[in-house]
């Protein structure tokens, strides 16, 4: 599974998805590699005009906000089923 989040480099909101999306990995003790991306034109390339985002296997799941713990690992795991 790969997992990439995009976040400003001096917003705080992208570093606590990140933080968040970490630990929900290390909690439902799944092999992910996450990136963590501040790039502007990178997140301007995907089309994004906000950011939080994050992305699990190409596909945007979290846009403009960071949603508590639960609701990550809920998203992680709705992914993996795929």
């Amino acid at each position: 599974m790969k997992i990439q989040v995009f976040g400003s480099c001096c917003g705080t909101e992208g570093k606590k998805l990140y933080a968040l999306t970490g630990q929900a990995v290390k909690e439902l003790n799944i092999n992910a590699e996450i990136e963590y991306i501040t790039d502007i034109m990178r997140i301007v390339e995907k089309g994004f005009m906000q950011t939080p985002v994050l992305i699990i296997d190409d596909n945007p799941i979290v846009v403009g906000y960071v949603p508590d713990l639960k609701t990550i690992k809920n998203k992680i795991a709705q992914a993996g089923e795929k």
